[in-house]
């Protein structure tokens, strides 16, 4: 009679991989709306699962909340390699950062609980920032590289930007503000065409227009 591997009797059941990843989408959803029903509960319900299965899975909520993120963070990065290899390259600029935009909201929805969760992971911070830098560095890199982008802007710059645009919001509907101001943010990092610099040399120079 052989024997399976040690590893392979420890290996997760498919059902159960489903149902974490079920839960991590639904806790993103509830987490991102905030508020009194941003619950545990909520989170079961919404995954169509019981709440012991939650806790099997997450054994605190600050477990929870550092698993979402992290969920985010990697997703945020898998988004980048697939826009670098098949969207233009100010629109795989423009959609990065739509997206940043709905992690930003689920990290609003649950900062409390991420400060403590970052207290007994004291990696936590470096690691995501690590990983959302050289993902939106590489889509900007690109950009500027075909000449559409302008040059003097870093990786820190955009997401310094995209904090603050989704931290000084904070109102019903925010996200929806913020989504315009990015549209505004990456039309002002354009490179503008030629022909608007030969028209100011002509200006500055007092010759008159075609």
């Amino acid at each position: 009679m052989t024997h399976q591997p040690a590893m392979e009797k420890r290996k997760p059941r498919a059902d159960a991989i489903r149902n974490r990843e079920r839960v991590l989408e639904a806790a993103k959803a509830v987490f991102s709306q905030g508020g009194p029903e941003a619950s545990l509960e909520t989170v079961a319900k919404r995954a169509g699962v019981g709440i012991g299965t939650l806790y099997r899975h997450f054994p605190t909520r600050e477990a929870l909340y550092e698993a979402v993120y992290r969920h985010e963070v990697e997703q945020l990065v898998e988004l980048g390699r697939h826009l670098e290899a098949e969207t233009a390259p100010v629109e795989a600029l423009r959609r990065w950062l739509q997206a940043g935009v709905e992690f930003m909201a689920t990290k609003k929805g649950m900062a409390a609980a991420l400060a403590m969760a970052a207290q007994g992971s004291p990696d936590l911070v470096a690691y995501s920032l690590d990983r959302l830098t050289r993902a939106v560095g590489e889509l900007l890199q690109r950009a500027a590289a075909a000449g559409e982008i302008r040059v003097d802007i870093g990786p820190e710059d955009l997401l310094r930007t995209l904090v603050g645009m989704c931290y000084a919001q904070d109102r019903p509907g925010w996200q929806a503000k913020v989504l315009r101001l990015v549209d505004v943010f990456i039309d002002g990092l354009r490179e503008r065409p030629a022909e608007s610099d030969h028209r100011e040399a002509r200006d500055a120079a007092g010759a008159p227009h075609p």
